[in-house]
């Protein structure tokens, strides 16, 4: 498997981009819980080489409020459960969110509602795989790989509030 990865800018902050075997495997902010070792995303490549031009491309449109979906080849790669858990967070629509125990009763796992917890905050391609849909059971915002108050604007852009016009470095 070849990997390589690069940073794009973004109003969230730096955003660093993994690519396997021609597919993105990992979209990164800077201090992400989970995030791997630098040294295990491969060398450094220019922001312009496929898939992070694309990425870099859909990701702007999306900061922007023009994109809903994202069209791009994904590696996910972890346990068969994590990848059934991303799976589902795919299918949660752009302004919607669903709890914890929503997403396990709709991945046909009722009682599994800590283990999806699990599984979302290990989500390899934030963003793009939108684990920052899923809230807590009273609808709190609970834990996000790139923070509470990311997670709060990413939510709001999708709600049609405030831009994502300020970097949270």
């Amino acid at each position: 498997m070849t990997t390589t990865h690069t940073r794009i800018d973004s109003p969230y902050g730096p955003l660093t981009l993994v690519a396997a075997d021609g597919a993105l495997s990992g979209l990164y902010m800077t201090d992400q819980r989970h995030r791997p070792p630098e040294e295990t995303f491969g060398p450094r490549v220019p922001p312009d080489e496929e898939p992070f031009a694309e990425t870099a491309r859909q990701l702007t449109e999306y900061f922007a409020g023009e994109r809903h979906t994202f069209d791009l080849p994904l590696r996910l790669t972890g346990t068969p459960f994590q990848r059934h858990v991303w799976e589902g967070l795919l299918t949660i629509p752009y302004g919607e969110t669903r709890t914890y125990g929503e997403l396990a009763a709709e991945l046909g796992k009722p009682n599994a509602s800590r283990a999806v917890g699990l599984a979302n905050g290990k989500n390899p391609v934030g963003i793009v795989v939108p684990c920052h849909r899923v809230v807590g059971a009273n609808g709190s915002l609970t834990g996000y790989g790139g923070g509470i108050d990311c997670k709060r604007r990413l939510l709001d852009l999708e709600r049609g509030g405030p831009q994502a016009d300020q970097a949270l470095f």
